[in-house]
C-alpha cells in the first residue's frame, strides 16, 4: 500500500454536490451502491450512505424502502442546497438585519440587480409554509435512522 499518495480529501458540500449529481443522472430511484459505483467506488458505502441520510434531512433527497435497504431520488438541485446552507448561516446569527445588509452591500452590480428583480417578482407558494426551514416534506428525521 502507497502510503504517499493518499487521496483529497473533498468537503461535505462538493460531496453532497456529486452525490445530488449522480442521483439526477439516474433514470429513476436510485440505490446507494448505483450512487457509489456512479462516483467511480472512491468513497466507502457508508459515506455515501452518510451523504444521503444528510440529504434527506435537509430535503434534498427523498428515499423510499426498496427490500432491506432504500432507493433515493433527487428533490433538490445544486441551487437549493446552496440556498438551504444560505439559511443555515443566516440562522445562526442574531442580527439578521445586519447580516444581509452586509451581504447585499457586497454584491457586485449585476447580482445587486438580479436580487432587485427576484424581489419583484411575486412570490411562488412554498411546500413547506414559507418558514425557510427544512421543506418540512416530512422526509427528514424521526425515522430511527442515526446520522453519524
Amino acid at each position: 500500500m502507497d502510503h504517499g499518495q493518499r487521496p483529497r480529501r473533498r468537503g461535505q458540500g462538493e460531496l453532497e454536490a456529486l452525490v445530488l449529481s449522480a442521483l439526477r443522472e439516474a433514470q429513476g430511484p436510485a440505490t446507494a451502491g448505483w450512487v457509489q459505483e456512479r462516483l467511480g467506488g472512491d468513497l466507502a458505502y457508508t459515506t455515501v450512505i452518510t451523504i444521503l441520510t444528510r440529504l434527506l434531512a435537509k430535503g434534498a433527497v427523498t428515499r423510499e424502502r426498496a427490500g432491506r435497504s432504500f432507493s433515493w431520488t433527487s428533490a433538490s438541485d445544486e441551487a437549493g442546497l446552496a440556498a438551504h446552507r444560505m439559511r443555515r448561516v443566516l440562522d445562526a446569527e442574531s442580527d439578521r438585519e445586519a447580516v444581509l445588509a452586509s451581504f447585499v452591500t457586497g454584491l457586485g452590480p449585476d447580482d445587486e440587480r438580479l436580487l432587485r428583480e427576484l424581489l419583484g417578482r411575486p412570490r411562488p407558494e412554498r411546500a413547506h409554509g414559507g418558514d425557510g426551514g427544512d421543506g418540512g416534506d416530512g422526509g427528514g428525521g424521526g425515522d430511527g435512522q442515526r446520522e453519524d
